[in-house]
């Protein structure tokens, strides 16, 4: 057992990183909340001064703003689900004995390794063009119209291009539990009788769920702060109709040069994911417990 004197010196010793963690954090954080009280534009210095929750009203006073968080919500939950089922199949799929096992398993999970502005103008520019791409190509082979994916469903071909970078991810995490699973319990509940589908719901499913949880987890902290994607492809529009958060706040700060709009955005984003990650872990932290 550590004693008092073992303890105390093992807070001193980390007391040094904490404490530049911290500051780290805090400065940057202080300084973000400070400016979002502040008239700060770029384009107009001599205009400043105290705006006090102006700039917050702004923000929840505008259209584009309550749309921006219902895409932000819309790309999170569409690629998680995208992800959390593909990675399931695929999982299941690579787990089998097959030749070849090896690279096959590195092919699937290499997209995750794809900077995300190269991965979305790879998808833009190689299969979704309008006249160059893939799927123009082949839909001009079959006789039917090209569809225009970034201008008529811009949402869902971010959300598309998302869950093709993050799905070797969430495969990667969903096999190493798949593989963790002793297989003297799928073969007692197949000498019972129990179907492939049985076995999958009652027996593999359960299994899988902490990594599940994982996988929704750790996915979610960084699909709310997704920019380059949509930066890449669709620039937020057409419109407002591909504008999420991170990009409204970007708008605010690099476009419009208003600092002071820009880092009210900011604190209410840090608020919102705080406010999802609070309720992911009351939801699924059980799960990890178990």
């Amino acid at each position: 057992m550590a004693t008092q004197s073992s303890r105390t010196a093992a807070r001193l010793m980390v007391a040094p990183s904490v404490i530049l963690l911290f500051i780290w954090m805090i400065v940057p954080l202080s300084l973000t909340a400070w400016f979002s009280f502040r008239i700060y534009r770029l384009l107009s210095p001599e205009r400043n001064g105290w705006a006090g929750i102006q700039n917050y009203k702004w923000f929840f006073n505008s259209p584009d703003f309550w749309l921006a968080i219902s895409n932000t919500l819309l790309l999170v939950g569409g690629v998680l689900a995208i992800t959390i089922i593909l990675g399931v199949l695929i999982a299941l799929l690579i787990d089998q004995p097959v030749w070849g096992q090896g690279p096959l398993r590195i092919l699937v999970i290499s997209p995750f390794f794809v900077m995300p502005p190269v991965a979305a103008s790879i998808w833009e520019n190689l299969f979704m063009h309008p006249q160059n791409g893939m799927l123009a190509s082949a839909a001009i082979g079959l006789g039917m119209k090209p569809i225009l994916f970034l201008e008529s469903y811009p949402m869902a071909s971010v959300i598309f291009i998302v869950s093709w970078e993050w799905l070797p991810f969430a495969t990667l995490i969903l096999l190493t539990a798949l593989q963790s699973m002793s297989s003297e319990q799928l073969e007692a509940a197949e000498m019972d009788g129990a179907g492939a589908f049985s076995r999958f719901w009652y027996i593999v499913l359960p299994h899988m769920k902490r990594a599940i949880t994982v996988v929704i987890l750790i996915q979610t902290i960084f699909l709310l702060g997704i920019f380059g994607e949509i930066f890449t492809t669709t620039q937020g529009g057409p419109g407002s109709a591909s504008t999420t958060l991170p990009y409204m706040i970007y708008k605010q700060a690099v476009i419009a040069k208003d600092i002071g709009r820009a880092a009210a955005g900011g604190i209410i984003a840090i608020i919102l994911a705080n406010i999802v990650a609070y309720f992911l872990m009351r939801s699924m932290g059980k799960n990890l417990d178990a």
